[in-house]
């Protein structure tokens, strides 16, 4: 079969570099790590934080049902250990889709969609982060890179499908007070916990989770301290 050989590939041309950087790049398709990474995004683009969420359903869905529906061994059942690279836990099955490639390219195409023509001219780096995302999964040796294919496919329709709710949200859904909003910041502070109390997919993550829960906080904070600036100058 073509698919463990161009795994095994992938798998060890990536090798040379430090299980830190894979692992940083996976952090991207967890959703308690982009919810730190985009934290900024209530302070400086609240519409842009609610374009990412409006599609993040639909990635949850997708994820789960390929999951349910298909039985596919991960590539550590199948391909002989010695000759792969695995970072983390050794994981054997519930392989198709790659979920964390599913929902960087979710989240990144639902900020890429709501950008004006020529922003997405400059913010094209979004979906090569995702890439990176997808490739780091093959990287620890959690994923074939089907799986990171259909991923990445499916992350693309779940971000195209969130646009559609997105461009139908009236602008005053956009602005501090809004409730959409106001759950992102819920949210933020739920991913502030886990960044303090676990490791995220990875114990190698610690460092990275630690920058992380500074620009979270920091976000937090300071959208707090507008909304409530913002309360007080209705009164």
């Amino acid at each position: 079969m073509w698919e463990p050989t161009l795994f095994i590939t992938i798998n060890q041309w990536c090798a040379p570099l430090a299980a830190e950087f894979w692992t940083g790049l996976s952090l991207l398709g967890n959703g308690w790590g982009l919810l730190a990474v985009t934290a900024p995004l209530l302070v400086f683009a609240p519409r842009l934080m609610v374009a990412w969420l409006c599609a993040a359903p639909f990635a949850v869905l997708f994820a789960r049902t390929g999951k349910f529906f298909i039985e596919s061994p991960r590539p550590a059942a199948v391909v002989d250990n010695a000759q792969m690279r695995v970072v983390g836990e050794l994981l054997h099955n519930v392989s198709m889709p790659s979920g964390h490639t599913l929902t960087a390219f979710a989240v990144a195409s639902g900020i890429y969609y709501a950008l004006t023509v020529a922003q997405r001219r400059r913010h094209w780096w979004l979906l090569v982060l995702a890439a990176g995302t997808g490739l780091s999964r093959i990287a620890v040796g959690a994923h074939w890179p089907g799986d990171v294919a259909v991923g990445a496919s499916l992350g693309l329709l779940a971000g195209l499908l969130g646009h559609q709710i997105w461009i139908r949200l009236p602008s005053t859904q956009f602005a501090p007070t809004a409730w959409g909003v106001r759950i992102a910041a819920v949210l933020v502070a739920l991913s502030i916990f886990h960044l303090v109390t676990e490791d995220l997919d990875f114990a190698e993550n610690h460092r990275t989770q630690m920058v992380l829960t500074v620009v979270a906080v920091t976000s937090l904070l300071v959208y707090l301290w507008r909304l409530l600036a913002s309360t007080f100058q209705k009164k």
